[in-house]
């Protein structure tokens, strides 16, 4: 239903479809609403376009052509040349924690220890109307330090510590759109919509206090996507009068073909770029799904694809030795564990691997690392302390030691790795946990102690998809097959309740539509949007 329409930017037409709740007009103003829709206007064609490519390019993949380093861009990579100096608010950001935008979520990061905390718009939120407004709603009163929770319940009071940590936000990625707004009869681009209201409410308040609107930027595939959101940068900071180079972008490394364009992704965003980050859980993902229908390229269990495996190591060592060659902060990937408050066990068995695997990170030369838990900081924070000392980063270890080759990042192979019936189970068991807590406003969903988003879902149904694909053999000699995955998702799915319990039939129906197609869906996201209202 339409609540409220108006002629925004120019000629441009926008519509609001979905509720208008108390509260939301602080966000959607009728300046604010001609903003995004310029900026969708202006943008979007060439959104349109780079996905476009991106389906070409996958196409040449699917028939055979194996990616590698850019031969047209090798100019970029052999040239000397710098990003931007870093401000003073990101030049330490030994731990970083994320987090979807609820308002008791965005306090307790705020005041967690963390360097920084990454709000999430993209894969740890899920995106009905409601979340999506009152996240803008929550970010716009952080910045101003005015959020405030009170929770008759446990009798407290949530507010901001004096120091707190420096904000960065996640906008959704180029390849989803916002529903809910219409521009023009069409749904406006997600990343416009989230990125324009941020910038629009926020930037001037942010140079008030002394600092500038920083971003993570997701899913890209390319430096020509990366240049993009580099003129939407350019573009909205002179229509705000904000002074061009103020804001900041780390960009997520977090497929497979952007691990091959790290350099010129870097050059694309130079004058406001912060870095790069080892987005290992997506990459993952994007792995399985670059090269789908390649039968020697069949991942074994998801937790058999660790860091160290030679492929993940590869991209690892490559960022780290790209972003210091260029001046830029190489960060960490997450550490998704959750403490549990019952099992001490379970919690020395986790931190001795985290620890372990942020140590590897700290020696690797990142400068540092994600967590998914305020409880993970301290560790963090205590291991790049002991390797930095007073030092904010190490971005003067340059690693002029790591060669890497094209073959070694496209070489998508786990050494001894097998395919268990167990971890089959824990896929469609995941998926359907997390589909359905999706489906309940939930994109962050606490599962068997770790921390489950729509990247890590992604992994698990994209492996059931691939191993179907492939008639992946089981360790026991059977051949995964429709049969076997529709007989394991019944099982799995009896043991949550059924399909009549909260949104589990829903979420069984859409896992269906994902790993029984014959043409790999490329996103969760986008079969699971149309069971948002």
């Amino acid at each position: 239903m339409t609540q409220q329409a108006s002629e925004n930017a120019g000629k441009a037409h926008v519509e609001i479809i979905g509720s208008i709740l108390p509260g939301f007009e602080q966000i959607l103003t009728d300046a604010a609403l001609a903003f995004v829709a310029d900026l969708h206007q202006r943008f979007n064609g060439r959104r349109l376009e780079l996905l476009a490519g991106r389906t070409e390019r996958q196409a040449r993949i699917d028939a055979g052509e194996v990616p590698g380093f850019l031969p047209e861009t090798a100019d970029v990579r052999t040239r000397a040349w710098q990003v931007a100096s870093t401000p003073d608010d990101l030049q330490q950001r030994w731990a970083e924690i994320t987090g979807p935008v609820d308002r008791k979520m965005i306090i307790n990061a705020l005041n967690s220890g963390a360097d920084v905390f990454m709000a999430d718009l993209e894969d740890a939120n899920s995106p009905t109307w409601t979340n999506c407004i009152e996240g803008q709603i929550n970010l716009y009163d952080a910045v101003r330090r005015q959020i405030r929770l009170e929770d008759p319940e446990r009798g407290r009071i949530y507010e901001l510590n004096d120091k707190i940590a420096t904000l960065l936000l996640r906008p959704r990625g180029w390849h989803l759109v916002e529903k809910h707004l219409l521009v023009d009869g069409e749904p406006i681009s997600a990343s416009l919509f989230d990125f324009g209201l941020y910038v629009f409410h926020n930037a001037a308040e942010r140079q008030r206090r002394g600092t500038n609107c920083y971003f993570y930027l997701p899913k890209l595939e390319s430096h020509l996507e990366a240049r993009l959101w580099n003129d939407v940068f350019v573009y909205a900071q002179e229509q705000l009068g904000i002074p061009r180079g103020s804001f900041r972008a780390t960009v997520l490394i977090e497929t497979i073909l952007a691990a091959l364009e790290m350099e010129e992704i870097l050059y694309e965003l130079r004058e406001h770029s912060a870095g790069l980050n080892a987005g290992r859980w997506d990459y993952i993902f994007s792995a399985i799904k670059k090269f789908r229908h390649d039968g020697s390229r069949v991942l074994p269990d998801r937790a058999q694809v660790t860091m160290t495996v030679p492929f993940m190591r590869a991209y690892t060592e490559l960022m780290v030795h790209t972003c210091h060659k260029r001046g830029a902060h190489a960060i960490g990937g997450m550490a998704a564990f959750i403490p549990s408050r019952r099992d001490p066990e379970i919690n020395e068995q986790a931190f001795t691997r985290v620890r372990a695997d942020k140590e590897r990170e700290a020696n690797d030369g990142c400068d540092g690392s994600w967590v998914a838990h305020p409880d993970l900081v301290g560790l963090v924070r205590e291991i790049f302390e002991a390797k930095l000392g007073d030092k904010p980063n190490q971005k003067d270890r340059l690693r002029e030691d790591v060669e890497i080759e094209a073959h070694e990042i496209t070489g998508v192979h786990v050494p001894g790795g097998t395919v268990t019936e167990a971890g089959l189970r824990t896929n469609v068991d995941v998926s359907l946990q997390y589909i359905n807590a999706w489906l309940l406003g939930n994109g962050a969903a606490a599962i068997y102690n770790l921390m489950e988003d729509a990247a890590t879902a992604e992994i698990s149904r994209s492996q059931i998809w691939q191993w179907i694909r492939h008639g992946a053999t089981l360790t026991d000699g059977r051949p995964v097959t429709r049969d076997l995955y529709e007989q394991i998702r019944a099982e799995e799915l009896s043991k949550l309740g059924g399909a009549d319990h909260q949104r589990y039939g829903d979420a069984a129906e859409i896992l269906d539509k994902l790993v029984l197609t014959d043409d790999f869906i490329e996103f969760l996201t986008w079969v699971a949007y149309d069971y948002l209202e």
